[in-house]
């Protein structure tokens, strides 16, 4: 153990007094060090300059009684050591330095707490305001949602009577399509009659190939005929052009539907979402990703479109229809009419024919006693196969 700045009053590390009368030697110089020691501070007080305590031991001159013939130390006592180094005397403080220390420290801690309640109360305002933002947002979502589903329902029930409608309208379509070419198939049936009544007549022999009003009427019937036949069938395939319009229109409409339900069926599930919900997870960047391809006037301009697009085509359906139903009465109308003068004109003419043959058999009737008294007195010049007695019918 080292006595480093022992006390000049201790006891045990004074000199041995020898002799009160003998004259003390002269001192020695001192011992010259380095001060190579660095003061301490405390942790946070470093830019406090190094200070010397106030108050510190001051060395006193004692003079010491040193024997010429021996040495004043015993070798069992430890050797006096002075505080010469001013340095080891820096570690000291004074109360007043103790008791500034003791308040910067409690003026820190005090600074801290001030500083960490401030950013908890900052901390507790911004969650308040951040949970207020949150619940204002998601009852606004909720509101445009509630909005959505509306405006999809309202769009659902446009679509889904205006594709109810266009369906009815080409179920009617086929029934007109389906009249208009049976009504042409059947038509074959009387245009072979009246060829067949053109095809006889021409068996007729000699001045009886007239060209008399039967012929006349016949061939306007089968010109008719094949005319009404033509136009039906004409009809028939505008219709059918119709209905693959249509058909188009309606898929248009069965698909704008399929997503409209699709939608809905996702906009209620996020309607009914809550924060208490279970499955609920959360996607990184879901925020940003746009993958919209319209706005809410162009989705409803879209199916406002698909609308007005099936009432065109419903519109041009009953316009056919309407023309089908006015070609048929108008055919049925001019066939009749045809079928009615072809059948007085075969009247007129089996009357005419009935009275020419009536007046012929009259005449021959009358000239028949003049051939015959004739053949009876020449039967040579009677023809082959004539009875004498009996007119040659």
């Amino acid at each position: 153990m080292e006595f480093l700045g022992t006390s000049q009053t201790a006891s045990y590390c004074g000199p041995k007094k020898a002799c009160a009368f003998r004259a003390l030697p002269p001192a020695g110089p001192a011992p010259e060090t380095q001060e190579c020691y660095q003061p301490y501070s405390l942790p946070g007080y470093l830019y406090l300059k190094s200070w010397r305590p106030s108050l510190f031991y001051k060395v006193s001159n004692a003079q010491t009684c040193v024997d010429e013939r021996a040495t004043c130390r015993s070798p069992l006592r430890p050797p006096t050591i002075l505080p010469a180094l001013r340095s080891a005397l820096f570690c000291r403080y004074s109360p007043r330095d103790w008791d500034k220390s003791n308040d910067l420290q409690m003026r820190g801690a005090e600074a801290s707490r001030l500083w960490a309640s401030r950013l908890t109360g900052d901390s507790m305002r911004l969650m308040q305001d951040k949970d207020e933002l949150t619940r204002q947002m998601q009852e606004g979502t909720c509101r445009n949602l509630g909005q959505r589903l509306s405006d999809i329902g309202f769009w659902k029930s446009e679509l889904g009577y205006e594709l109810e409608r266009l369906l009815n309208e080409t179920h009617s379509m086929e029934t007109v399509k389906r009249r208009l070419e049976c009504a042409a198939e059947e038509l074959n049936c009387p245009l072979q009659v009246a060829l067949e009544c053109l095809y006889h007549r021409e068996k007729r022999i000699g001045i009886d190939l007239v060209h008399d009003n039967v012929e006349k009427n016949l061939i306007q019937e089968v010109d008719l005929l094949k005319c009404c036949q033509e136009h039906m069938r004409k009809l028939a395939q505008r219709i059918d052009i119709q209905m693959r319009d249509n058909r188009d229109a309606q898929h248009a409409l069965e698909r704008d539907l399929e997503d409209k339900s699709s939608a809905q069926f996702i906009d209620e599930k996020c309607y009914n979402l809550r924060n208490t919900s279970d499955c609920i997870t959360f996607f990184h960047g879901m925020e940003k990703v746009d993958g919209t391809v319209s706005v809410p006037e162009t989705w409803a301009k879209f199916s406002n479109d698909n609308i007005r697009h099936s009432q065109n085509m419903r519109a041009n359906s009953i316009r056919l229809r309407e023309e089908a139903e006015n070609l048929l009465e108008t055919l049925s109308d001019q066939m009749w009419k045809q079928f009615t003068n072809t059948n007085l004109a075969f009247s007129a003419r089996i009357s005419e024919v009935t009275d020419v043959k009536n007046k012929l058999q009259t005449q021959l009737a009358k000239t028949f006693p003049e051939t015959s008294v004739h053949y009876l007195e020449h039967p040579q010049d009677a023809p082959e196969g004539c009875v004498l007695g009996l007119p040659n019918v």
